[in-house]
């Protein structure tokens, strides 16, 4: 049994070895990936571009200050009035506008100033960045006016605080870095992708060149045909899977703070899940381009409905249940908390156990499909 894995392993190995291109790309793309991940894509969005109209006197101008101190706010150009302000916006010079009525410095003065901020609501991050800033800022701002004014009238302000003091911190990620809550949901994911398309094209590929005839006339049986076409592809995800955690540790800063071997055994098994996925989606395609479709549609609804991109609390019941069909839903929680939390099994067992269950269950309903192919 073993020679027999072991020759149609070394016929993979060889196939993989001479198409370079293929191999080239493969080590590449996740390589790719994550540069773009760590330099290209920013969830935090900062120094948004803002149009102030209607600004006159000190106070428009210790607002407009205030706002720009915050750091989330670049003051491009003042204009004459709010139509100007919403034509910067239409035109993509501008993400937010501020618009000061006339009155502005009197009614500060008795305590009911308004101040109008328009913000681009098309474009999600910015606009949500603004929209809590923005009135963060005009909180500060106000208690500060109003401080002033009490001092100015003779009061004693030493004891003149909010009724609550907030204390904030952020753990495992207090820089709020991007690429730290990224790195393990994109290692999640590609490890999935890689493993679905490594597997089903192999074996489509031999389907449609008209290969796999040739191999069930010899005397290897359907288990070890499929152990042997796998097992290769397992070899080249985790090489893929060592170089990410290489990059991005190494080169990129984002702490491990997990048990390595743990996460690797873990891993070990999510691999397995793919790979039962990536069989039973070579089970019923026909040729490599339906193939490819349908590996497009399972990664994007895995990437959708897993939490890799939106949470999974924020979605419908019934939309949770179609996420537990992919194995990335069950391994991201693992994976973040590993690499990012430092936990391990006496936290994650529900988790690891469900991925156990997971591959044994799509594992069985592959095997059973493929025979059936092959018959």
């Amino acid at each position: 049994m073993g020679l027999r894995i072991w020759a149609v392993m070394q016929k993979e190995f060889i196939q993989t070895l001479r198409d370079r291109r293929t191999l080239l790309l493969l080590l590449s793309i996740p390589i790719i990936e994550l540069f773009l991940f760590a330099y290209a894509i920013r969830m935090n969005v900062d120094h948004l571009r803002t149009v102030v109209a209607g600004a006159e006197g000190a106070e428009c101008y210790a607002y407009v200050q205030a706002l720009e101190a915050s750091g989330y706010f670049d003051v491009v150009a003042y204009v004459d009035d709010q139509a100007e302000v919403i034509r910067a916006i239409d035109g993509g010079r501008a993400r937010v506008g501020v618009v000061f009525p006339p009155t502005f410095a009197r009614d500060l003065q008795r305590g009911t100033a308004q101040v109008l901020i328009l913000v681009d609501g098309s474009d999600f991050f910015p606009a949500q960045t603004a929209y809590g800033m923005a009135g963060v800022t005009a909180q500060d701002y106000g208690f500060s006016v109003m401080v002033e004014r009490l001092e100015r009238s003779g009061y004693d302000t030493r004891f003149l605080h909010p009724p609550l003091d907030m204390r904030m911190r952020i753990l495992y990620n207090p820089d709020m870095s991007d690429l730290v809550f990224l790195l393990p949901g994109l290692l999640a994911m590609l490890l999935q992708t890689q493993t679905l398309v490594l597997t089903s094209a192999a074996i489509v590929r031999e389907r449609e060149l008209g290969t796999m005839e040739a191999l069930l006339v010899t005397p290897i049986r359907p288990l070890e045909l499929m152990l042997g076409k796998i097992i290769p592809n397992i070899i080249l995800v985790i090489l893929d899977m060592l170089l990410i955690l290489a990059l991005g540790t190494g080169l990129l800063r984002v702490p491990f703070r997990g048990n390595v071997l743990f996460f690797f055994a873990v891993s070990a098994l999510y691999l397995l899940s793919g790979l039962g996925l990536g069989i039973l989606v070579s089970s019923i395609s026909r040729s490599q381009k339906q193939t490819q479709q349908i590996v497009m549609v399972v990664v994007l609804l895995g990437a959708i409905l897993s939490g890799f991109i939106f949470p999974r609390y924020a979605m419908p019941k019934w939309v949770q249940m179609v996420g537990l069909l992919f194995p990335l839903t069950y391994f991201l929680g693992i994976s973040r908390g590993v690499i990012n939390k430092g936990i391990g099994w006496s936290v994650l067992r529900p988790s690891v156990l469900s991925i156990a269950l997971y591959v044994l269950v799509v594992l069985g309903v592959a095997v059973v499909s493929f025979r059936r192919r092959l018959e």
